[in-house]
């Protein structure tokens, strides 16, 4: 990767990761309140759920995004972790925090799949 496309990514994940760090610290939507009509409890349970897997989600985000920066830094930013092949620009460009190459996501998605399968299975 050159060093002007390297540039160009590091403010990108730099502006992203400015970006999620700020939610992270909106934690009052998750808070309990009691209501006293039973539609308004399951609408605030409803509520608080969504809050918490957008707050999940922000999270996981933050990590993606610092350890892409770290990448930046170490010099293995665009090459996949896995098969450590470069991963395309156009990969890059539409997610910019992306660990592996297309063909070694999908093994990696397929293999999280499995193992969320088998611990379901487990858990009955």
């Amino acid at each position: 990767m050159k060093s002007g496309e390297l540039d160009q990514f590091k403010k990108i994940l730099t502006d992203l990761l400015e970006g999620v760090a700020q939610p992270l610290r909106r934690r009052e939507e998750i808070a309990v309140e009691n209501a006293s009509d039973e539609l308004d409890r399951v609408q605030g349970a409803s509520e608080r759920d969504l809050a918490i897997r957008q707050i999940e989600s922000d999270a996981l985000r933050l990590q993606d995004l610092k350890s892409a920066l770290e990448r930046v830094q170490d010099g293995s930013y665009g090459t996949c972790l896995r098969c450590e092949e470069p991963i395309s620009l156009k990969r890059m460009a539409a997610i910019p925090w992306a660990s592996y190459c297309v063909r070694c996501q999908a093994i990696v998605d397929e293999e999280k799949k499995h193992t969320l399968q088998h611990e379901l299975m487990a858990s009955f």
